[in-house]
């Protein structure tokens, strides 16, 4: 039953991509076939719970090319808490997707449509990902799946932002992720993700140091300084796809292959005795800094929130080379809650784009008496990637202040408490200039009876449901902190 499951999870999303293009020409049912897709893989992934919850690992090997080296699905927590997140936040995303699309006129749906079931379908790989090969094939295939996706409009501005995304993203992970795949596979004599890691007694801490800091490299998703410019250059395309990068599959593929890789091929003792998470640690702590200062200066909201998301990516990073339990916990918390947080902001940029055709900051004074749902639902969002109470970024948050305290890594606690504040600088002022600023060329009294005027319903509704997320979240966030305790962090004995 557990195999059939795996199985269904990956070739789900992939069956109904083909409907898709089957059904091209009807687009209502096209777009319900997406949905009900979206659904179904969702109630699959739900259903692996009760065997991760009583112990169990189950694994299933698609195909073997190489003696030894397979391409295998394994579940376990943090790769079924990913596989939920990206899964759950399709079914929205879709719906969202189906609205902006619609609302904004846009050409080549069913293509669009596609490639997202792709997109979805590697995401999958990754998250039940049983090696480091399987991780890699998956991890570029979700690359290449979401390249159709960010050129979408085909205009130049497009076209650059495609090469800019293939060419990091390809670059990096050929360059140094593959080097580093294939170092661990000569170190160890197995690339298998086995609790505690695989690479203690295989190297010095010297070595230890160098092929950690490729894996962070190497995995452009993340995207750590230098190697984030393709992330605010994606934000070229439609809105959903935004969603789609930030919050679902890209990115979160991207730190969780390097929180996977931290905790299942080095193990976090080996990286707290050699220090071999030192350079990825310092490089994430200033990216989450700086990128925080870069979003105070856009006036474009999606790329302020472009560059939000490159510092916020860098706390999941920062939580896994800290190598203690709070430390992992936080990063793994970070993952789900950012994601609930980010596409709710996403899905209201889009959906301000969508009704008004606004994109930029300055001009959006006294749109919340004209949408009040959807700014209603950005200050949700904003509070949540702040990380205050009652919103569920602040669990993660703590979770990582816990971690870089018990390291004794104060210069962290503090780039933490500024990366926070600098939070509220630039994200809480949207929400305040739409609510406590009146339209130009208006009066207080004229914009306070200004008639509602929100984006379509199936752009409003998706947005509303992933703020009330982030307040879910909050209140069980025990919950997740118990689930993500189930990720085994030492090695299992025999």
């Amino acid at each position: 039953m557990n195999q059939a499951l795996i199985y269904a999870s990956f070739f789900t999303p992939l069956i109904g991509g083909l409907l898709l293009v089957l059904l091209r020409k009807n687009e209502n049912l096209r777009d319900a076939v997406s949905i009900i897709t979206a659904t179904l893989l969702f109630g699959i992934v739900l259903c692996l719970y009760p065997t991760i919850l009583a112990g169990n690992t189950p694994s299933v090997t698609l195909a073997e090319p190489i003696k030894g080296l397979g391409i295998t699905f394994t579940v376990e927590p943090l790769g079924l808490l990913f596989a939920t997140v990206a899964s759950g936040l399709w079914i929205l995303t879709t719906i969202y997707a189906i609205g902006y699309m619609r609302g904004a006129k846009e050409a080549n749906q069913t293509r669009f449509f596609l490639c997202f079931a792709l997109s979805i379908a590697a995401a999958m790989g990754i998250a039940f990902a049983g090696n480091l090969m399987t991780l890699f094939v998956f991890y570029e295939m979700l690359t290449l799946a979401t390249y159709p996706l960010v050129t979408h409009k085909g205009n130049e501005d497009a076209r650059r932002g495609g090469r800019l995304y293939l060419g990091i993203l390809m670059g990096t992970s050929i360059g140094l992720l593959l080097f580093a795949v294939l170092w661990t596979y000569q170190l160890s004599g197995t690339l298998d993700f086995r609790a505690g890691g695989i690479l203690e007694g295989n190297v010095s801490p010297t070595i230890a140091l160098i092929l950690l800091t490729l894996f962070a490299f190497g995995t452009g998703k993340a995207a750590l300084m230098p190697f984030h410019r393709w992330l605010p250059a994606a934000m070229v395309a439609p809105t959903p796809v935004s969603a789609l990068l930030h919050a679902v599959a890209v990115v979160k593929a991207g730190v969780f292959t390097i929180l996977k890789v931290v905790i299942y091929i080095f193990g976090i003792d080996l990286i707290a005795e050699t220090g071999a998470g030192n350079i990825a640690l310092w490089v994430a702590t200033f990216t989450l800094v700086a990128a925080s200062f870069i979003a105070l200066t856009k006036d474009n909201l999606k790329a302020r929130l472009a560059y939000s998301t490159v510092g916020q990516l860098s706390y999941v990073v920062v939580g896994a080379m800290l190598a203690n339990a709070a430390g992992i916990v936080g990063a793994a918390m970070q993952i789900a809650t950012h994601a609930m947080g980010k596409i709710t902001l996403f899905f209201c940029a889009g959906a301000i784009y969508v009704a008004t055709k606004k994109t930029e900051i300055s001009d959006m004074r006294g749109l919340g008496y004209k949408m009040p749902y959807t700014f209603g639902a950005f200050f949700i969002g904003a509070v949540s990637i702040i990380g205050l109470p009652p919103m569920a970024g602040s669990w993660a948050k703590w979770h990582l202040m816990l971690g870089s305290i018990n390291s004794s890594q104060w210069v962290i606690v503090g780039a933490l408490l500024l990366s926070s504040l600098l939070n509220i600088a630039y994200l809480i002022p949207v929400a305040a200039r739409a609510f406590y600023m009146t339209p130009e060329n208006n009066n207080a009294q004229s914009a306070t009876v200004t008639r509602i005027e929100e984006a379509p319903l199936f752009c409003v509704v998706p947005l509303c449901l992933t703020a009330f997320g982030c307040v879910l979240l909050f209140i069980y966030g025990d919950a997740l902190d118990h689930f993500i305790s189930l990720i085994p962090l030492t090695k299992v004995a025999p």
